[in-house]
């Protein structure tokens, strides 16, 4: 088995790309080890030590690292705990994936609206973002202000500011008039 790995505009994170499917669909998102206990993959990564993030996509692995880690002594532990996974024959999560989607249909006043965002950020956003290792899903709509949450690489990028700013907030202008604003939620 052969794994790739990739810088991310975010320099505490690397994305780790194995060839193979780690989710069916949904990104699942882990700030902590403890947070991990429902992915024998995460929990397999977080064990290397050093380790302060993992994230999940359809087919990668985004791993942040603590601050005083160095990715040279670092990186060749993470590659062979997610080389173990794969041998395992584990599941990269037990149950369902995380939510990462934006399935579910608004409803009310704003339902229109809610649904015109969603679709522009799973159409041209989302997919972006998941390139360089992240992802960032919708938590809310209130007079005129995008309430968005990133995660992955995206989470504490020193870019991630300009990108929701800059990016998406101009982009989500330019096609909804209604929106005059994009802020980050933390969670």
């Amino acid at each position: 088995m052969f794994i790739q790995t990739e810088a991310t505009p975010n320099p505490a994170t690397l994305k780790f790309l194995p060839g193979q499917v780690i989710l069916d669909a949904g990104t699942a998102d882990f700030p902590s080890q403890a947070a991990a206990e429902t992915s024998p993959l995460a929990s397999r990564v977080f064990a290397v030590g050093g380790v302060s993030g993992v994230f999940l996509g359809s087919d990668f692995v985004t791993v942040t690292k603590e601050e005083d880690t160095d990715w040279d002594l670092v990186k060749p532990a993470i590659l062979g705990a997610i080389m173990e996974h794969f041998q395992s024959g584990d599941p990269a999560m037990e149950g369902e994936a995380g939510a990462g989607g934006h399935a579910e249909a608004a409803s009310g006043e704003d339902a229109e609206i809610i649904n015109q965002i969603k679709e522009l950020l799973d159409t041209r956003v989302r997919p972006a973002v998941a390139q360089d290792g992240g992802d960032i899903t919708f938590h809310g709509f209130e007079r005129g202000v995008v309430f968005l949450h990133m995660q992955g690489a995206c989470a504490g990028c020193p870019s991630s500011t300009l990108t929701l700013k800059m990016g998406i907030e101009n982009l989500l202008r330019h096609y909804i008039p209604e929106v005059v604003e994009v802020r980050p939620v933390e969670l």
